[in-house]
């Protein structure tokens, strides 16, 4: 099995950084890891600039081959990739095998999807030298990669939304080269998937800085990444927090760039009358299963939940709170989430009514239910703010009116799910207009947990779900992230791309 160096890759050459700082998995010992620098940035940068232009001109069959070849090679890691994940992440076997089957599928997926070529938008406005009063010019449009591009490593998703996950392979095959800021919480697991990447990229006859990896944990070198003149966009996935420094760094360079971020959503859910009184019990089981998914530790994780006042929806409470007395503890992706959770949680439970009292010892946690009048969750923002972890609030509204009041007055979401019978259609058609505005994506009878990767998916939102509502993260337009517009006038056949 391949021993993890925690080195950076730049430019093909696996090398050191001065400082270190060393890695705190949840099994086994920690890895030393070289903490990058502006200067590691600057050369990685420079060398995918330098490649670019070659890269770009390969036809869309190279792209696809590469997409091809880096997932034969992450399969051909399995063993040690599911190995290192597990000890990093604490993450189950069952979960990281599919994950990978996620990250190569999509990978490939991609492949097929720019062989179509659909991913160009390419238009053409033939000449009509005869058109009076004035002759139209021959005009062409295809999208074209952006330039560098630096993608930044989710905590949650050591390999879909990580080194080769949903950014790195749409960038790739947009055509782009891309820099990734390998996670602090899973360095060894993304250095093994780094090295099957620059291994494919080889093997593909790829220039070296098609691909490259910067290990690190300080904001300086986020900061480094994403100031850099010759990046050309940026991919991140994390808190809002961080997210939003990012993107104000991007939005404030002297050559803005865009940042396609996804930053946080609590994925509220709205249980109607009539599908609360026909299954009360299986949604709030079902409910329960989507919340303790991973951990809670899903950007998709559906953290709200409203319910009609009244005796049915105190036997949805009943039912959910008897399903998570069965969820036993798990270990969090890190401590500091773990931390982090339990610091919000306790919180929250000050503010609100516990409906379930979850315990956190150490980096494993049980989840917590808290229980609100509407006018409550109203009248206190802060009530309003994601707990990334196993989480929920459930909201209780007195009237449909109130209902509406209360999808109005969300913030931008992932999701927003409608559990609605036939009867319940009059109150949800409402629903739905106001949700359209709120969400990427809306769901009907289901829970948001599992985003598939598809062509039609939107993995995305208005702010502060993600900072492009325009765009999706999951799925094939996720491609076009990294592509620009542009416009041929009169190119001459041999000329055109």
């Amino acid at each position: 099995m391949i021993e993890p160096t925690g080195q950076h890759l730049i430019d093909g050459d696996w090398v050191s950084s001065d400082a270190k700082f060393t890695s705190k998995p949840l099994t086994g010992h920690g890895v030393e890891v070289s903490e990058g620098t502006a200067a590691e940035v600057d050369r990685a940068v420079m060398a995918a600039e330098a490649c670019f232009a070659s890269v770009s001109a390969m036809p869309v069959e190279r792209h696809a081959a590469l997409l091809r070849r880096i997932a034969a090679h992450i399969d051909a890691q399995a063993g040690a990739i599911t190995a290192y994940g597990m000890a990093e992440t604490g993450l189950p076997n069952g979960r990281l095998v599919g994950e990978r089957g996620r990250t190569v599928g999509q990978l490939r997926m991609f492949a097929d999807y720019i062989e179509s070529r659909d991913h160009l938008d390419q238009r053409h406005d033939p000449a009509q030298p005869d058109r009076s009063p004035m002759p139209a010019p021959d005009l062409r449009l295809v999208q074209r990669p952006v330039g560098p591009v630096a993608v930044f490593g989710a905590s949650n998703f050591p390999l879909a939304f990580s080194t080769a996950g949903g950014d790195t392979a749409s960038a790739l095959a947009a055509g782009c080269p891309v820099i990734v800021k390998g996670h602090p919480a899973h360095p060894a697991t993304g250095e093994i998937v780094a090295r099957a990447i620059g291994a494919a990229v080889a093997a593909e006859g790829y220039p070296a800085a098609m691909f490259q990896m910067i290990q690190g944990s300080t904001h300086d070198l986020g900061r480094a990444m994403v100031e850099h003149p010759l990046i050309s966009a940026v991919g991140f996935t994390g808190s809002l927090g961080a997210g939003r420094a990012l993107f104000d760094l991007c939005a404030k360079r002297p050559v803005p760039i865009p940042f396609f971020g996804e930053l946080g959503s609590i994925n509220p859910v709205f249980v109607l009358p009539h599908a609360l009184a026909a299954r009360g019990t299986d949604i709030a089981k079902a409910w329960a299963a989507s919340l303790t998914m991973g951990v809670g530790q899903f950007c998709t994780n559906p953290g709200l939940i409203v319910l009609p006042e009244g005796p049915q929806g105190d036997a949805f409470l009943d039912d959910a709170v008897a399903a998570l007395q069965e969820v036993a503890p798990q270990p969090m992706l890190t401590s500091g989430i773990a931390d982090d959770f339990a610091l919000k949680t306790q919180k929250i439970a000050q503010m609100s009514r516990l409906a379930f009292q979850g315990q956190t010892k150490n980096r494993e946690v049980t989840p917590f239910v808290s229980s609100v009048a509407a006018s409550e969750y109203r009248a206190n923002p802060a009530l309003r703010h994601e707990v990334f972890g196993p989480f929920g609030l459930i909201v209780r509204s007195p009237d449909p009116e109130t209902t509406l009041s209360l999808a109005d007055e969300l913030e931008g979401q992932l999701t927003c799910t409608l559990h609605v019978d036939e009867e319940d259609a009059p109150q949800a058609r409402k629903l739905l207009a106001i949700l359209e505005r709120k969400a990427g994506r809306i769901l009907a009878n289901g829970f948001p947990t599992g985003v598939e990767v598809a062509s039609a998916m939107v993995h995305g939102g208005p702010y502060p779900a993600s900072t492009n509502f325009g765009h999706t993260s999951v799925g094939t337009m996720a491609i076009r992230r990294w592509m620009r517009p542009v416009c041929y006038q009169d190119m001459p056949d041999y000329l055109v791309i």
